[in-house]
């Protein structure tokens, strides 16, 4: 069991953003483990949320993820590259691009996406993407490449700037007014998501309750929808609660 600091009703969790939203009341963030079957239900699901919104990279981003966790490189490849063409910023995308091209076997396209993503993440100052990046082409042998004069600017004139970068999407946004709800993953988003991603998850969380007849009262249902919530926000795994 999490300590009752990492657990909050639904009202709290969604009410910075959206107070409004129709989820059900005494949602609870719980720890208990994910199904097995959960990663597969959750490929089908993000590939709904992809088919239903063709021009949403997180949807796209989370079916890549989806597909990277469900052994499924090539699928996964695709599903990032098809976030890029909307989005050409998120140097997240870049990153585990190139990882799924690896895992393939296409090496010099990876190398191609993880300099340019090397670049992105540089001119953002998005350092975990940026360093993810820099220890892989160091894996794979490859020289991590020279910052260009530009890229350098971007990340003083934005650093300069104080705009609060959002870790998910890698663009610009509104910060938080405070953690969504209490515990440690909701530090995590008051401090590396933006209210307009935080906002779209809201969306997303409620397609996923609706399309997937969750009845968060139960563990199993509250554990896939929590792993919905990780996938798209990107949480890392040290800071999800344990059992």
């Amino acid at each position: 069991m999490v300590p009752c600091t990492e657990r909050l009703g639904t009202a709290s969790r969604f009410s910075r953003v959206r107070s409004d939203s129709p989820l059900p009341p005494n949602r609870q963030l719980t720890a208990y483990p994910a199904p097995m079957s959960t990663i597969d239900e959750r490929v089908i699901q993000f590939e709904n949320m992809a088919a239903a919104d063709p021009t949403n990279e997180m949807a796209h981003f989370s079916l890549g993820s989806a597909y990277l966790q469900a052994g499924r490189p090539a699928e996964a490849a695709t599903s990032f590259e098809r976030c890029l063409e909307l989005n050409r910023d998120m140097s997240k995308a870049y990153q585990l691009c190139g990882e799924a091209m690896l895992a393939v076997g296409w090496e010099d396209k990876a190398v191609a996406h993880l300099n340019r993503g090397y670049e992105v993440a540089a001119a953002k100052g998005d350092r975990m993407p940026q360093k993810a990046i820099a220890e892989t082409l160091t894996r794979i042998g490859r020289p991590i490449p020279e910052i260009s004069d530009e890229a350098v600017a971007s990340a003083e004139a934005f650093a300069a700037s104080g705009s609060f970068l959002c870790q998910r999407t890698g663009q610009p946004g509104t910060e938080l007014d405070g953690a969504p709800f209490k515990g440690t993953v909701g530090e995590w988003i008051a401090g590396n998501i933006s209210a307009e991603t935080w906002d779209q998850w809201i969306h997303q969380g409620t397609k996923v309750i609706n399309e997937m007849r969750l009845d968060l009262s139960r563990p199993e249902d509250s554990a896939m929808y929590d792993e919905h919530m990780y996938e798209f926000l990107g949480v890392p795994e040290k800071v999800r609660p344990t059992s």
